[in-house]
Order: structure tokens, then sequence, then C-alpha cells
């Protein structure tokens, strides 16, 4: 093949186009690397210099201060165990609904598909969720954390499409064979949709661990609150601590304030982050497939 040449203006539009995103790139991650810096740096260093990447007094005394007891190590594995079993169930239940519906000769699918489109339109309000998670006995357990929200209905509707996409050709040489339903999903469904699986598993993952209101809803006890609303409280307690600093033991050392809400932040979201380049690779395709046809 002979040697390509490019011309002078697609040399300027790629530089032009390195450059934005270069520049888009380096502001997305400035804060994030800022607010990694200040949780490693003293109050009055966060009060003078506006924005820095490096601090100049490098401290570790805002995480000794969250991890000073291990119910913060406690809170981590609550809200693991929440994330793991809540998405499963969020996978069980939007997969097996999704792929009846995927079926157009299902009974009674278009009222089920409107009540589901509803559902995004219109919800009960939090006074009645909060009435019928209290009949279910789901106070205080972590299944009042799981159950309400089993379903996402956006996300349901995405997967079905998407299961509607797959070659009919493939379920009727499964059927010749003798494949049931269930082992027609199990070993030929599920294979096939691991793209979109694995990105919903992310949004499902995603909004479990940053669950918040859900836990101070439901969960009066403090043993078994998730890391989000551990983190509420100490960010309390340390500006509880500081207001009444004069009124405590002179020996009372004052948590540094600041430099604690951004520990928190840094606490709270690297255990996420670290999942995502797990899923990376299927999220963009995973989140178009199903999307194109209804």
């Amino acid at each position: 093949m002979g040697k390509r040449y490019r011309t002078i203006g697609g040399t300027i539009f790629d530089l032009s186009n390195y450059l934005l995103l270069g520049l888009v790139g380096i502001v997305s991650v400035l804060p994030f690397i800022y607010v990694i810096a200040g949780s490693f740096a003293s109050d009055a260093e966060l009060t003078k210099r506006a924005v820095f990447l490096i601090p100049e007094t490098f401290t570790t005394s805002a995480y000794e201060f969250i991890f000073s007891t291990d119910t913060i190590i406690k809170s981590i594995w609550v809200s693991v165990y929440v994330t793991v079993v809540g998405t499963l169930v969020n996978l069980f239940f939007t997969v097996s609904m999704a792929y009846a519906l995927s079926k157009r000769n299902l009974m009674g699918r278009n009222t089920v598909l409107n009540l589901i489109i509803f559902s995004m339109l219109f919800g009960g309000g939090l006074i009645p969720t909060y009435l019928v998670v209290r009949e279910l006995h789901l106070l205080d357990t972590y299944w009042a954390l799981m159950i309400p929200g089993a379903i996402s209905a956006f996300n349901l509707i995405i997967v079905k499409n998407f299961f509607q996409e797959l070659p009919p050709e493939l379920e009727e040489a499964a059927k010749i064979d003798g494949c049931s339903e269930l082992g027609l999903l199990w070993k030929i469904v599920l294979p096939l949709s691991m793209p979109v699986l694995a990105t919903f598993t992310l949004f499902y993952a995603v909004g479990h661990w940053n669950n918040f209101f859900s836990a101070l809803l439901y969960i009066n006890d403090p043993s078994k609150w998730p890391l989000q609303v551990m983190l509420r409280q100490i960010v309390l307690l340390s500006q509880a601590a500081a207001g009444d600093i004069n009124s405590m033991d002179p020996s009372f050392v004052k948590p540094p304030e600041q430099s604690i809400k951004m520990a928190v932040i840094v606490v709270g979201t690297i255990p996420i982050l670290l999942v995502y380049p797990f899923l990376q690779k299927h999220f963009a395709k995973g989140v178009l497939i199903g999307s194109v046809k209804g």
C-alpha cells in the first residue's frame, strides 16, 4: 500500500481534538486530586491556600479521626454486603422480568409494559413507601435497602430491548434441541448479554453504594448503618467537636474539620472507583445496545 499523506487541515483538526480532550480531562481530574491533597492537609493550609495539588504539611489526622474506631470498618462491610447482595437481587428480578417481556406473544405484555412506563412517570411518594416497608416488617433490616428498588423501570426496558434484538433463530435451534425456557435463558441469552449485564451491574452497584436516604429512613440501629450514613455522622461529629472546642478539656485535639470532609469524600469514592475498570470495556457498548429499537 502506498504511503498515506495527511492534509494540513486534518492535522490541525486532530491536534485541536487532542488539545480539547486533554483540557477536558485535566479539568475533570484536577478537582479530585485537590480533594485527595486536601484530605492530607491541615485546616490552616486549606484556609490559607485556595487551590493546591500537593500539601505543604502532610498529615493523616483526618483519616486517623475517621478510623479512630472500628465502626467505620463495620460500616464499610455493611455497604459492601448491601451493594453485592442488592446488585444480585436487582439483576435477578430485572433479567427475569425483561426476558419474559421480550416475548411478543406473552399474554398481557402490553398492559404490563404500560404499567412499567406509568411507574417511571408517577410514584407513590415518600410516606406511602415508608408505610409499605414498615408493614412488611423490613425496618432495621438490610432488605429495606434492596427490595423497594429491586427493579429499575428504565433499566428493565433497556434490557428487554436487548433481549428482543437477539436472533430468533438461536431460540428456535435451542428449542429443537430440547432446551427449556430456563435453559435457553441461562445457556444462550445470558452469555450473549454480558455487555448489557456488566453495564447495569455497574449502575445498580453505584446506586447501592451511594444510597444514603433509604438507610437514613429505614435503618435506626447504628450498627447497621452503611458507609454513607456513617460518614455523615463523622462530619457532623467533627463540626460539633469544632464548635464546642472551648468547653472541652485543654488536652483535646481539635479534629481537622475541612480535611475530614475531603477525607470522607475519598473514603466514600475510592472503593466503587476500583470496580469501574473491570466493567469499563463493556460500558459504552452495553448502554447503546438495546436503546436503538423498542
